[in-house]
């Protein structure tokens, strides 16, 4: 029926999106309102009075094109919001993590100058001097994150082998040691790792609280949501160009951004030998 499909073409005209998918709903609507009309004919009417009253009961024109251009503009937010998470969870990872490099950078520095001191305060003294343990208590107190400072005698742990200088801090007891409780939230995952340093006289060994492991899971769970939400993206963005196949599936799930790119370098005629999802 020409006025059928007339009204079906209408509904659609300006409605943007997949075309396969415009197709399969325009055949849909045709085929609900053709079945209308067969009922309404059943029941008396005239061929054109059960044309106009199955039209009138979808809904009309207007509205049904009013509906139709909500519905895949839903459709396009929802992509854009996929894209702009995807995008906000890559920002957020990499900045904490960049803010925690930069933070267990600068505590790296002021480890050095600390251990660095307490040996130049030691040089030419046999031992470690009760205004010397008061100074290093004073230093490790005026960090946040040196939990444990250990003073050895070189001479007693001290060796070379092939050019290397080899402290072996097991061998023996501290000279002075000097502990304390470094405080840390346990969801930050925080850990102590040793930091040594010293010359023929002495070494000092510090363990010192550090966010490393925190700071890698936070960027590899960004960069898991950002992939795995960039590739729903990108397969959304195929499907309502008409593109999508499961070899581009598989290229965005595997290769993400620069699969994508792949994707928009390629032709729009070219089409690898499968089927159209």
């Amino acid at each position: 029926m020409k006025q059928i499909d007339a009204f079906v073409d209408s509904v659609y005209l300006n409605v943007g999106g997949n075309l396969k998918e415009i197709q399969e709903l325009k055949a849909e609507m045709k085929g609900h309102l053709l079945e209308a009309v067969h009922e309404l004919k059943l029941e008396g009417k005239s061929e054109q009075e059960a044309i106009e009253l199955a039209i009138e009961r979808f809904g009309g024109e207007q509205e049904m094109r009013s509906i139709l251009t909500q519905l895949f503009q839903v459709q396009k937010t929802f992509a854009k919001w996929v894209l702009y998470c995807s995008v906000a969870f890559l920002i957020l990872s990499l900045s904490i993590f960049g803010y925690v490099w930069q933070y267990e950078e600068q505590h790296s520095h002021e480890l050095s100058m600390v251990a660095t001191r307490i040996v130049d305060e030691l040089k030419g003294e046999e031992v470690v001097s009760l205004e010397m343990k008061k100074e290093i208590a004073s230093l490790v107190e005026s960090t946040d994150f040196i939990s444990e400072v250990s003073v050895y005698s070189s001479k007693k742990i001290r060796t070379e082998e092939d050019s290397m200088v080899i402290y072996n801090t097991d061998i023996m007891k501290p000279d002075y040691q000097y502990k304390r409780i470094v405080w840390s939230p346990e969801w930050l995952a925080h850990d102590f790792f040793p930091y040594g340093s010293g010359d023929k006289e002495w070494y000092v060994e510090m363990k010192h609280r550090s966010f490393d492991a925190f700071a890698g899971y936070v960027l590899l769970a960004g960069l898991t949501i950002f992939w795995t939400l960039f590739t729903i993206w990108a397969t959304i963005n195929a499907y309502h160009h008409k593109r999508l196949n499961t070899g581009w599936i598989i290229v965005f799930a595997l290769f993400n951004v620069l699969g994508f790119v792949v994707y928009l370098l390629i032709p729009k005629w070219y089409r690898p030998k499968q089927e159209l999802i």
